[in-house]
Order: C-alpha cells, then sequence, then structure tokens
C-alpha cells in the first residue's frame, strides 16, 4: 500500500505540479495527460477516503453480536484492565479508582451520542493533532483533551469567553501568538491553535512535571493549582492534591480519562461513529492576494456556502480579508484545484457581487409605463456547451452576466452542472476573444498552440519580466492552450 502511495503522489507531482502550487492552468481534456490526471486524482482521493475512514469497529460490534439498542456494561475489573492496557503505552497516569469509574460509567450510559459525534469529528481533526504533538514531542493522548474541551468543535465559545477547539481565553490566547481582529480569530484556527495549546501544555508539564496536574492547570490555571499544592501539604500528584482544587478542576482529569477509554473502546461499547463528510488528509489550501467572501467561492465552485464555513471557522464574518501574509482558505482537494485554476474568476466574481458600482435608475413622471420583460426572447439568447473545469460562476463571468439569470433561464434548481451540457446564455453578452478585459481593468491573453511565454511578451509589447511581475504563479514553461495570461 506504500508503495502504490508513492507512485501517486509522484505522477501527480510530475503530471499536475501546476495546479497544485498555485499556477492557473488548465489541461486539454482530450489529451491523455489530462485523462491520466484525472484517474490519478480519483485514486488518490479513494485512497484518502478509505484509509481515513477504516476502523475495525464493524467487525468488533458483529464479533459481540451486539444488536443497534444494546448498551453494554462492564465489570469494574474489565475497565480497570482496559486502562492498564492503555497506561502501558502511555506517560499519563489513566488510575482506575472510584471516580474514575463512575465517570467512565457515566458517560457509557448518557454521552453515548456524543460519543459518536466526536468519534465523526474525529476524522478532520485528529490527524493534525497527531502531527502537532509529534512535533513538540507531547503525548499522543493529548488529542483526547479537545475532545473534553470544546467537543471538537472550533466555533464554540464558553460562558467565560474561551474559544476554539482548545478554548484558549483572550489574553492566554495572545500571550501564544492567536491574534483577532473585526474579521479573524485565530483561537478557531484548527491549526494555529493546537500548535499554541502543544506550547502551553509542554510549559505547564515543565512547571509541575506531572501530566495529570499539568491538566488540571490547564483547566484552572496554574494559580489555583498552586495553592491547592501548598493547601495538601505540598503534595506533588493530582489525586493528592485534587481535593483542594476548585470543584470543576476535580472533575476535569476523569473526564479526561473516559473520554480518552470511550474513544478507544467505542466499539467495545456498541458505539458506531457518526458519518465525517471529510478527513483532514483530504483537504487542501489556498492563499488568496485578494479579499473574498465565502458566497463567491460558493458562487465559483457550486458548493453550499455553509460548507465552506465549516471548514474554515478562523472567519468571523464569512469574509476573507486581504492581508499580509496572505489568508488561506481550506477545502478538500477536488474542489482546491478548480478554485486554484479559477483563481481571476473568483475574484471577478467578488468584483461583481460586492464592488463593482451600480449604475442608479432614473426616476420619470410618466405614469404610462409598462413592465419590463426580464424573460429573454428566442432570439435573445444562444447556447453554451459546459466544459470540463467550469461552474456556472465561470460561465456568468464569460458572458457577463449572473448565476441567477442562467439558473433562471434553464430551470436550474441548484449550480451543479456537467460537462456536455447545453445552457441558454443571453446572446447580447460578448464572448470571450483572443484578448479579454474584464469590467475591473485587467486585461488578458488566451495561450494558443504555438504560444511560449516570450511570443506572448513581444507580441503584446511587454518584456518577459514585465508579463512575470504581472503573472506571479504562472508556470512560464509549462503554457496551456486557453489558460489566461494577465497582459496589462
Amino acid at each position: 500500500m506504500r508503495n502504490l502511495i508513492t507512485l501517486l503522489v509522484c505522477l501527480i507531482t510530475g503530471l499536475a505540479n501546476a495546479q497544485y502550487s498555485g499556477t492557473a492552468t488548465s489541461v486539454d481534456d482530450s489529451t491523455d495527460n489530462a485523462r491520466m490526471i484525472r484517474t490519478i486524482e480519483q485514486s488518490l482521493n479513494m485512497f484518502y477516503g478509505e484509509h481515513s475512514f477504516q476502523s475495525n469497529h464493524d467487525s468488533i460490534i458483529d464479533a459481540l453480536n451486539y444488536e443497534a439498542s444494546d448498551v453494554p456494561m462492564f465489570s469494574d475489573s474489565v475497565y480497570c484492565e482496559r486502562l492498564n492496557v492503555m497506561n502501558e503505552m502511555s506517560p499519563f497516569h489513566l488510575d482506575c479508582n472510584e471516580q474514575t469509574l463512575k465517570t467512565i460509567k457515566f458517560f457509557v450510559e448518557k454521552r453515548r451520542g456524543f460519543t459518536r459525534v466526536v468519534l465523526g469529528r474525529s476524522k478532520l481533526y485528529f490527524d493534525m493533532f497527531e502531527e502537532k504533538l509529534a512535533e513538540h514531542g507531547l503525548p499522543i493522548e493529548l488529542k483526547y483533551l479537545a475532545v473534553i474541551e470544546s467537543g471538537l468543535r472550533p466555533q464554540v465559545k464558553s460562558r467565560a469567553g474561551a474559544l476554539g477547539l482548545w478554548q484558549f481565553m483572550y489574553r492566554t490566547g495572545r500571550m501564544y501568538g492567536l491574534n483577532e481582529n473585526s474579521y479573524v480569530d485565530e483561537r478557531m484556527d484548527p491549526e494555529l491553535a493546537t500548535d499554541a495549546a502543544c506550547r502551553y501544555l509542554k510549559k505547564l508539564h515543565g512547571i509541575y512535571g506531572d501530566w495529570n496536574l499539568a491538566l488540571a492547570s490547564y483547566n484552572a490555571g496554574p494559580g489555583n493549582v498552586n495553592k491547592a499544592i501548598r493547601r495538601s501539604g505540598n503534595k506533588l500528584t493530582y489525586w493528592e492534591v485534587r481535593p483542594y482544587l476548585p470543584r470543576e478542576t476535580q472533575g476535569y482529569v476523569p473526564n479526561f480519562i473516559a473520554a480518552a477509554y470511550l474513544m478507544t473502546y467505542h466499539a467495545e461499547h456498541n458505539i458506531i461513529p457518526a458519518e465525517a463528510t471529510v478527513a483532514y488528509s483530504q483537504l487542501d489550501t489556498m492563499c488568496l492576494s485578494k479579499g473574498v467572501h465565502f458566497s463567491s467561492i460558493s458562487t465559483l465552485l457550486g458548493i453550499e456556502e455553509e460548507e465552506v464555513k465549516r471548514l474554515n471557522p478562523i472567519y468571523k464574518r464569512s469574509y476573507i480579508p486581504k492581508s499580509d501574509p496572505e489568508q488561506c482558505v481550506y477545502l478538500p482537494l477536488e474542489l482546491i484545484g478548480q478554485l486554484v485554476s479559477n483563481e481571476d474568476s473568483l475574484y471577478a466574481i467578488e468584483y461583481s457581487k460586492y464592488t463593482k458600482p451600480t449604475t442608479p435608475t432614473q426616476t420619470t413622471t410618466t405614469t404610462n409605463t409598462r413592465p419590463t420583460n426580464t424573460t429573454p426572447t428566442s432570439g435573445s439568447y444562444q447556447y453554451h456547451k459546459v466544459k470540463s473545469g467550469e461552474t456556472l460562476g465561470t460561465i456568468a463571468e464569460r458572458y457577463r452576466t449572473t448565476v441567477s439569470t442562467i439558473q433562471r433561464m434553464n430551470g436550474l434548481r441548484s449550480t451543479r452542472i456537467y460537462v456536455g451540457q447545453r445552457l441558454k446564455v443571453k446572446k447580447s453578452a460578448t464572448t470571450a476573444t483572443t484578448t479579454t478585459q474584464s469590467s475591473a481593468g485587467a486585461k488578458y491573453y488566451s495561450v494558443r498552440k504555438g504560444d511560449t511565454f516570450g511570443k506572448i511578451a513581444q507580441r503584446n509589447n511587454k518584456t518577459i519580466s514585465q508579463l512575470k511581475r504581472l503573472n506571479p504563479r504562472v508556470n512560464i514553461d509549462r503554457l496551456s492552450i486557453g489558460q489566461k495570461i494577465r497582459i496589462r
């Protein structure tokens, strides 16, 4: 299997490098390379999906002959034996005592639905958690801390104001480099917040030398833990200090142990993970040079705006602001590929929806006016045949119309279209020619057969260096027919 992954990655790197390096290129669908690239992409995505979601829980449940309604309970000795197995592989003290057993039984009986949901959400976050924890040399079990902190919901906010997967307070977040402004709160960024949590937990463990006390300090703050240590007679283990901790913190480590236990032995308790829509390994990013609303991405790619929001919790207002360094968007691999190939179209949609000034309507005193017929007559439209990589957003931009207009003209209930589909578009619109000019004033040239970067520069009275500055993401040695090159 490892050899298969290596082969697929090498082929994609060699054949589709332009697509994933930020270069807005397109490939002729009739070529063997294009078909091979699509085949490789599909194979790799299928592997990621199968690899990310595979689990042995079905076989365990089948072997135990559970019915869907069964809620298995076990003796204390079984729970303790399983915790001992976990202890052998962990630097934590997953003690099996009265409080731990009580909490585990409560989770097993009363928190089954919660466990199903976080098991599903874990597909999106645990791979990344494990990578970050490994980078910082921390125990992998700390991934379960986010389960009890946030239920793996990056946008959840506590009554005290803690926010994100790791529930950082504002001041603590700032101490560890998590910034906030009107559009962005980095406490909700899964990767940035996880890195900050790793650094914070590493510091806490350095103070106490005990992971359970470090967890207690994460919850209550070092000041409260230090007070509890003094009141306990300077004891240095969590269970000795626990009676002197705040009430919430007294239950914090037992909750952590119960979550770790149930996430490990969920199948034995007949708990099936909720379906996960996407795994972390199936995501990629693209950084944007201009400010973009989620709705523009939704329009271009034909996906729900809510899905863009779910995968990009860092943004507070469904808007990705322009900044330095550039802000990035997370989406599934195949959608990032489409976004890279149609970046100029994305900015054109954004301009049309949010920036382009509207012409004020003139009022008249004439009362004998007739309503305007917005439905095109049979002689006012033409047909467009959908090509690979096109979306309603890019087609609307080409014909200088809107997605909703094309949907209305064609009776479409969604933005989904397919290659070869014939769509009605307004005949009066100006279609793309060899050289096009966008409404924002930028001018583009469509690459033709035999064109090179040097020829395009010469034909448009530019030097190669000038053309490079206008097209920083373009691979000048790998141009494709139909590719748009900015010339002004």
